[in-house]
């Protein structure tokens, strides 16, 4: 009992010594094993000699990623798991990049720090809810289970991409707000010919610029991309070389967004859009 909550007060590097020690292997056994790894990546900074590990395990110093990642395969520990002994949590980055929007429309992804995580997800519904009209979530399922974080982010069949709408991009206001979320399918990369009778049925597209991205309505002519903006926005028809200096990423299929004022980048506090230019 004693010597278990000692562990848990010790110092990150010696609990690193306190894994080996538990696996039964050297110092001598972790540089051959190292040296391996460096040989197959062929870089010798994933080598940690005998005397770097001993150092390492009786001081304060932090071991570079090469390292951690080396010690991480020989101790068969997540190399998340030995960040988090370091002081650097992975589960934080998602509240790290919401807190520092960009002001500039790009893509975007959604990274799992940890895959074997799980989070309460609706598993199966009441057959008998009236799907036709609003209500909460809660009342619509009938069994909640426990799904890998993982496999959330898997269950997109089409592989789409994710856009993040700058907060000074005001092209689909207020359609689509800045600092909205969007989903890309990039299976759809031409103009669509359809015909649309309202705002809502009308294709989007996520397109990459020369000098960044746009999310707009899009029209296509002798070569000519048109992107253009919603009818209540602030911004102009933009006329671009189709290929050389745009290019459509993918349809946009779908949308997160604060449907709240919310005073963005770009706006003052009473909610003004920023003048047309």
């Amino acid at each position: 009992m004693g010597s278990s909550s000692g562990r848990y007060f010790l110092q990150p590097c010696q609990k690193l010594k306190d894994v080996r020690v538990r696996l039964g292997i050297t110092t001598r056994d972790v540089s051959e094993l190292s040296q391996k790894i460096a040989d197959r990546e062929a870089n010798p900074e994933f080598h940690i000699s005998n005397a770097w590990l001993t150092q390492i395990e009786n001081s304060d110093s932090v071991p570079s990623i090469f390292k951690l990642y080396s010690l991480s395969a020989i101790y068969r520990v997540k190399f998340t798991d030995l960040l988090s002994l370091f002081g650097v949590e992975l589960d934080h980055l998602h509240e790290h990049q919401l807190s520092s929007p960009l002001m500039n429309t790009h893509l975007t992804t959604l990274e799992v720090a940890d895959e074997e995580k799980t989070v309460s997800f609706p598993v199966r519904f009441d057959r008998g809810f009236d799907i036709d009209n609003t209500n909460l979530l809660s009342r619509m399922v009938e069994v909640w289970g426990e799904i890998p974080i993982a496999l959330i982010r898997h269950l997109d069949i089409r592989h789409s991409q994710y856009g993040y709408i700058g907060l000074k991009d005001y092209t689909l206001y207020p359609l689509i707000r800045p600092g909205s979320f969007v989903q890309v399918d990039q299976n759809v990369r031409k103009i669509q010919p359809r015909k649309w009778r309202t705002e809502y049925d009308r294709p989007i597209y996520f397109v990459e610029l020369r000098d960044g991205y746009a999310c707009s309505w899009c029209e296509l002519q002798e070569g000519r991309l048109f992107l253009i903006p919603h009818p209540l926005s602030p911004c102009s028809v933009r006329n671009l070389a189709y290929d050389s200096d745009a290019e459509i990423v993918g349809q946009v299929t779908a949308v997160a967004m604060r449907i709240t004022d919310g005073s963005p980048a770009g706006s003052d506090v009473s909610g003004e859009l920023p003048s047309r230019v």
